[in-house]
């Protein structure tokens, strides 16, 4: 049974679900941008239960304590906060096992690179680039924004009305909009979850496909709405940039922790302590891609934002060939990965595929045990 609770430790007050048996070793799941661990709840019922199976909610997220998102550290707040949890619940005789989902993935890379010794493996699920989301060209394990300021990313690059959509739980728009404006669908965040976080384009195909039911749905849309707003979280705040598209990021809040000024992993490749990595994906994910809907140099390539400068010097940014490039530089220096991609799947292949997300994880983990 999976329950819920809350443990108060040197950094804030963390609430986490937890199923399994105590006394396993632990398989700790930490969530992405705009959810919590209710995005878990239904998987983690059908894991294993013979591991102590946890999954926290990062701060600003859920039900965990609001603190403020200090971004120039980049996603450190966040894998801080996760050793400081899990420090309540290691035991010396027990493994770490870390699976990480999109931003949640960039965090465990982090915990990794600062606390090397505490972990055994280690699983990215469709992962954000290592160089952040937005603003980067490079293809290899070396940074190159598109300008110097990492304009076009951060919290400027979020989508007002969506953010408006989460402040109002999907009511009318504040007064920065047209007047009498609505949320252009008949639920907003439900809609970019079953757009964006999943392949399949509306909640009716996802339901007579058996993916979720009516009350996962709602959960999840719930979870969505439980994030906290402003600069301090999320979007978090915002520079003019003389730089296209004259948005660059401020140093608050999630969307500006995540942006390439202040999340570079690209160190990754340079652990000492060399763990097992799973790296799974969707084959359609349209949020990490080479040619992701929710990056503004591709959505200017595509014409729908104007005065995109063009490939030469804006290319959309190559998510999944970043990630590559430095999961080989990784085994080029002693490590291992294994890369794992399921068709017909979107950004979420725990929901959208949970029994093989399921058989893959188990074998993973019982071939390194």
């Amino acid at each position: 049974m999976t329950t819920q609770k809350k443990i108060k430790t040197l950094r804030l007050e963390t609430a986490y679900l937890e199923t399994g048996t105590t006394s396993g070793d632990l398989l700790v799941l930490v969530h992405g941008n705009v959810s919590s661990s209710e995005f878990f709840r239904p998987l983690m019922a059908k894991l294993p239960q013979n591991f102590h199976i946890v999954a926290p909610d990062m701060r600003g997220f859920g039900n965990s304590e609001t603190l403020p998102v200090n971004a120039t550290r980049g996603v450190r707040d966040f894998s801080d906060d996760l050793y400081a949890f899990l420090q309540h619940l290691i035991e010396p005789d027990k493994k770490v096992h870390l699976v990480g989902w999109s931003a949640g993935a960039s965090v465990i890379m982090q915990y990794v690179m600062d606390y090397p010794r505490t972990v055994h493996s280690l699983t990215l699920q469709a992962p954000m680039s290592p160089f952040g989301f937005g603003g980067t060209k490079n293809t290899g394990i070396k940074m190159e924004p598109c300008s110097p300021d990492f304009a076009g990313s951060g919290g400027g690059t979020a989508s007002l009305p969506f953010v408006d959509c989460l402040r109002t739980r999907d009511g009318e728009l504040v007064s920065t909009q047209p007047a009498g404006a609505q949320c252009n669908v008949q639920s907003h965040a439900r809609a970019t979850m079953n757009n964006f976080y999943f392949k399949v384009l509306d909640s009716k195909t996802l339901l007579q496909r058996g993916i979720i039911t009516k009350e996962m749905e709602d959960a999840f849309t719930e979870s969505m709405y439980s994030t906290k707003l402003g600069d301090d979280h999320y979007p978090g705040n915002v520079l003019a940039s003389t730089n296209w598209p004259f948005v660059a990021p401020g140093d608050k809040g999630m969307n500006n922790a995540i942006a390439p000024k202040y999340c570079n992993l690209s160190n990754f490749a340079n652990v000492t302590a060399k763990i097992p990595v799973l790296w799974l994906r969707g084959a359609d994910d349209q949020i990490v891609s080479d040619t992701s809907l929710l990056e503004l140099n591709y959505l200017g390539s595509l014409g729908y934002v104007p005065g995109w400068p063009g490939a030469a010097t804006h290319p959309p940014q190559p998510m999944v060939t970043q990630t590559r490039a430095v999961l080989d530089a990784y085994k080029q220096n002693g490590g291992n990965y294994q890369e794992v991609v399921f068709k017909d799947c979107g950004h979420s292949p725990h929901i959208e595929y949970e029994g093989e997300f399921i058989k893959t994880i188990n074998t993973f983990i019982a071939q390194i045990n």
